[in-house]
């Protein structure tokens, strides 16, 4: 199998996915070019998944048919009303530290009780995709070939989830999606009373 199809971390969360989902759709926050999408749709949910670029939604709505597709920018207003689950796989790290917090503070809002937050966010570890050698905005945001992104420490992520979340994992790891490997961290997270 190569690098770029080994990425399977969505698997080993699917029981959990479906115990939390609760007949809702699942919200997937900057779906690219589907694979998300196409292992959620596959494992029978309700997907409605969100993504700027027109080309990564064709991709997307090409690899799982059945899941609903809108092309929009992820701070916009979501297009569901109550998500039981959500994911956002490397999408979480292009704002200035205020607009990530209040999109996840959305996703919050949006989720029904006990709800499931599934994350992925670039490390402060991942120096084949920019943590390091690029000019920096503020602290571990840089500006990445033209384009800000954020990478986290444990700290960072500790601190972006410290009120109305219940952390339920939080692992830094090595993702074999790309052609070089990229540190992230893996987060699950349960909507807190």
């Amino acid at each position: 199998m190569s690098r770029a199809t080994s990425d399977r971390w969505l698997e080993r969360w699917l029981p959990l996915i479906g115990e939390r989902a609760g007949g809702l759709a699942i919200l997937e926050v900057g779906c690219g070019g589907g694979r998300d999408t196409e292992v959620l749709a596959g494992a029978g949910y309700r997907v409605v998944a969100i993504d700027l670029s027109p080309d990564a939604i064709a991709k997307a709505r090409a690899r799982a048919p059945q899941a609903q597709f809108h092309c929009q920018d992820i701070r916009a207003a979501f297009p569901v009303d109550a998500a039981g689950v959500v994911v956002a796989s490397l999408s979480l790290h292009y704002f200035p530290w205020p607009e990530t917090e209040v999109l996840v503070g959305r996703i919050r809002s949006l989720l029904s009780p006990a709800g499931l937050l599934l994350c992925r966010l670039n490390s402060t570890n991942d120096h084949n995709f920019g943590a390091s050698g690029h000019p920096e905005i503020d602290e571990n945001f840089y500006l990445v070939d033209g384009a800000p992104k954020r990478f986290f420490d444990r700290a960072a992520v500790d601190r972006l989830f410290s009120s109305g979340w219940r952390l339920l994992g939080a692992e830094e790891r090595i993702i074999d999606r790309y052609e070089r490997p990229k540190s992230a961290w893996e987060v699950v997270l349960e909507k807190a009373p």
